[in-house]
């Protein structure tokens, strides 16, 4: 049930019955849309994968499967409307630069300690930037953040602009993967 819907029936029967009536819970327990903030309970984790009978990852492993869930967050974040658009351009030349990092990342962990990171599910609809986090498991430690955000240079049309953040510097610098044009319509919100 759309949002607005939801708070028109809560506001009615409140109205209506001057307080005395609670709302069904199924009205007041429903969700919001998920936040960009890494610590609203709408921000879910996935780990990354099935660990071998030793209970570790490879390295290969790891980034083969990272990869995939990163795909599958970046199409739930672009939605049917902009998918179609930009998945070439997405798949040939941002994906490539997002298993580099990934495996950068990999590079710094034992394999023994690859299962304990995971990749963060609900990419932030709307305007939002959050594709996906990669974090650890056991800690909560967020590591890197991968986002894309709308940009529109004067004259120039609109561009979706992909970049990395890491907890090295406290996510402060944007790491650009690349650029991709949408036209100069603006581009509908994401995961629409």
């Amino acid at each position: 049930m759309p949002s607005w819907l939801r708070k028109v029936l809560v506001a009615a029967i409140t109205v209506s019955t001057f307080g005395l009536v609670t709302p069904p819970a199924s009205l007041l327990a429903a969700k919001e849309p998920p936040s960009d903030d890494a610590s609203s309970p709408d921000w879910q984790h996935n780990p990354v994968g099935r660990a071998d009978e030793a209970g570790s990852l490879t390295r290969a492993q790891f980034i083969e499967q990272t990869i995939e869930k990163a795909t599958t967050q970046s199409h739930e974040k672009f939605g049917r409307k902009i998918a179609p658009v930009i998945e070439e351009e997405f798949r040939t030349i941002i994906l490539p630069r997002i298993e580099t990092v990934i495996a950068e990342l990999a590079e710094r962990y034992p394999e023994d300690e690859l299962r304990y990171l995971a990749v963060s599910e609900n990419p932030s609809g709307g305007q939002g930037e959050r594709i996906f986090h990669l974090y650890r498991v056991d800690t909560g430690e967020d590591l890197l953040r991968f986002h894309v955000r709308r940009e529109h240079p004067p004259q120039d049309g609109y561009w979706f602009q992909f970049h990395y953040h890491t907890c090295e510097d406290g996510f402060q610098t944007h790491y650009e993967l690349g650029k991709i044009y949408w036209s100069k319509n603006t581009p509908p919100n994401w995961r629409t």
